[in-house]
């Protein structure tokens, strides 16, 4: 039974736990989805997503409990991390994904939209994104994969097991993206 982490400190805990659980079930995969703000908890996970909020204070508080030298650890171990929107930022903040990113890049809250995506990791039917006060990635180094782009700006990064979504997943009913994450597992 595997284990999988929705970071706790800020953000759409409760819709990610919901939207993870129904992509697990979706692919008959056993295990559960739980919230996790401790480094124990961290340490112990399959697959952890880190969600949107106010990354300067989530930085804050990573650091602050010891959760980012766990995080760091995950990935060393090449288990799969996911961050959406804030995550994405926190990915490159913790030198995790050799990513440049720019907070807000689409304007403040009342600027928030939706919109139809090609993600051909995704399939060929677009995917429904939700945009927040969405960062963008500016530049991409060395092993990131674009996976995909609006207005001429990276929205979705790979690199190895980290997954970098500017968009909030989520909130829609589509667990295509979250199956894909899941599938990063080895």
């Amino acid at each position: 039974m595997i284990k999988i982490g929705i970071l706790s400190l800020q953000g759409d805990v409760s819709e990610h736990v919901h939207h993870t659980r129904q992509a697990m079930k979706d692919l008959s995969i056993r295990g559960d989805v739980y919230a996790v703000k401790n480094p124990d908890e961290v340490r112990e996970l399959d697959a952890l997503i880190i969600p949107g909020g106010e990354s300067t204070t989530i930085l804050k508080l990573l650091k602050e409990y010891g959760v980012d030298r766990e995080i760091k650890n995950l990935a060393k171990k090449k288990v799969p991390i996911m961050g959406t929107c804030a995550g994405l930022i926190l990915l490159s903040n913790l030198g995790l994904m050799d990513i440049a990113v720019s907070r807000n890049a689409f304007g403040r809250q009342r600027e928030s939209f939706e919109v139809d995506l090609k993600i051909l990791r995704l399939g060929k039917e677009p995917y429904h994104a939700v945009f927040i006060r969405a960062p963008v990635i500016e530049k991409t180094g060395k092993g990131v994969e674009v996976l995909a782009e609006y207005d001429n700006r990276v929205i979705m990064a790979q690199q190895g097991n980290l997954l970098a979504v500017a968009f909030h997943p989520e909130l829609t009913s589509d667990t295509r993206l979250i199956r894909y994450f899941l599938s990063l597992r080895k």
